[in-house]
């Protein structure tokens, strides 16, 4: 029995290759992986809720009664 130790980087969707030329198409194999240490990843940040942005962007409300002003003013200048 023959054996072959290389390191691979793991790509895309765990894909691993390995190309080397004494590999016989046909020939079935076994396959080990070992992987090595490493830290975890941390978890993503959720997203800061959409009320954080009220009032960031210019001309942007502060709150939701300022809205509701500016919205009761239009609505009465469509009517007149």
């Amino acid at each position: 029995m023959q054996a072959i130790r290389q390191h691979v980087r793991v790509g895309n969707r765990g894909q691993i290759f390995i190309e080397r030329p004494e590999l016989i198409a046909g020939t079935e194999a076994e396959v080990i992986i070992m992987i090595e240490d490493q830290p975890e990843p941390h978890p993503p940040e959720a997203p800061p809720p959409l009320a954080s942005f009220l009032g960031e962007g210019k001309g942007c409300f502060s709150t939701a009664a300022e809205i509701d002003s500016f919205l009761r003013a239009e609505r009465d200048r469509w009517d007149s």
